[in-house]
């Protein structure tokens, strides 16, 4: 069970204006302001939830994994996790999460991928038959045979970011959060970083708090969405909701003759001379008999939404 109650950050940054005169000036003299970037945030997540956590650049999602995996403190409120103050008692907090970070890594660059996992074990003192267990299943699940000899350093991305998914997952972590974990990925290893993630849940039923601006890895893998923006939860429910709600008005693009006029059957997003891009505000066949009274129809298509389309409405509905 993870626990945020009313938490807070305020990071406390220096500012200058460019020029020599401005740079010497504030070396005698610095200037700050005060960025919030976490405003009284309040959530919980159960046992065996798989969570998106979403939201713009700078909306404060970084801060808050960061305080959940105890790197930070907040300046208020209260966290608990599995009954543990992440910050406080950061030791036994360690021994239940697992962190993967897009752009970074838990392996020693130079040495081979199989000596990380073994000092990780020291570190984590894993049993020598839990070891070879869990080990043994995740080489062949996530396709490690012919690289776990390898130095990291010559491996692709996407095998980087494989090898350190099973490196947060050696010791059986009971929450396992995820930034942007499938950053820069070709389309194959985004797929199968995707599946690993769901048999995880599902056999070993651990959390899963996943940041992300890639909304088909929250299509594909969270069962409910938590949008953050200006420091604060703007959102909070199923995924299943989320698209019902935001994703129900379809679209069309049409080509005809003649002059489109506008009608309450449906919005224009787009028009050119001959074509155009509608938005359906109600039946798909009254908004086609208004456009036959006035248009020659040379072609018409239905566009169901994306997954990127109902974030992008649900965006717009929030400001951020």
């Amino acid at each position: 069970m993870i626990t945020l109650e009313n938490i807070s950050k305020t990071y406390r940054v220096p500012v200058r204006n460019a020029g020599v005169k401005q740079a010497i000036s504030s070396f005698f003299k610095r200037e700050y302001r005060h960025v919030h970037a976490l405003n009284q945030i309040s959530l919980n997540i159960q046992d065996g939830e798989m969570v998106g956590y979403i939201g713009p650049n700078g909306a404060g999602k970084s801060t808050t994994i960061k305080i959940l995996s105890g790197i930070l403190y907040p300046d208020q409120g209260k966290v608990r996790i599995n009954g543990l103050d992440p910050f406080k008692e950061r030791k036994k907090h360690a021994q239940q999460i697992g962190v993967v970070f897009g752009q970074r890594s838990q392996l020693w660059w130079d040495l081979p991928v199989g000596d990380s996992y073994e000092l990780l074990k020291d570190i984590y003192k894993i049993s020598n038959e839990e070891y070879e267990e869990r080990l043994g299943e995740f080489v062949e699940l996530f396709e490690l045979t012919d690289i776990i000899q390898r130095p990291v350093r010559q491996l692709s991305l996407g095998q980087r970011v494989r090898c350190d998914i099973v490196a947060a997952l050696l010791h059986n972590p009971k929450v396992l959060f995820l930034d942007e974990p499938t950053i820069g990925l070709d389309a194959y290893s985004k797929q199968k970083v995707r599946e690993l993630i769901k048999h995880v849940n599902r056999k070993y039923h651990t959390t899963v708090i996943l940041t992300t601006h890639d909304m088909q890895d929250i299509e594909q893998i969270v069962s409910r969405v938590i949008l953050i923006g200006h420091g604060e939860i703007l959102y909070d429910g199923k995924l299943n909701e989320l698209v019902k709600n935001y994703g129900t008005k379809k679209q069309i693009k049409v080509s005809f003759k003649g002059e489109l006029k506008e009608n309450p059957a449906y919005t224009i997003l787009e028009s050119n001379q001959d074509s155009a891009l509608l938005q359906i505000e109600t039946d798909l066949a009254l908004v086609i008999t208004k456009l036959q009274q006035s248009l020659r129809i040379n072609q018409l298509e239905v566009l169901n939404m994306t997954i990127d389309d109902v974030i992008l409405n649900l965006y717009k509905e929030y400001h951020v």
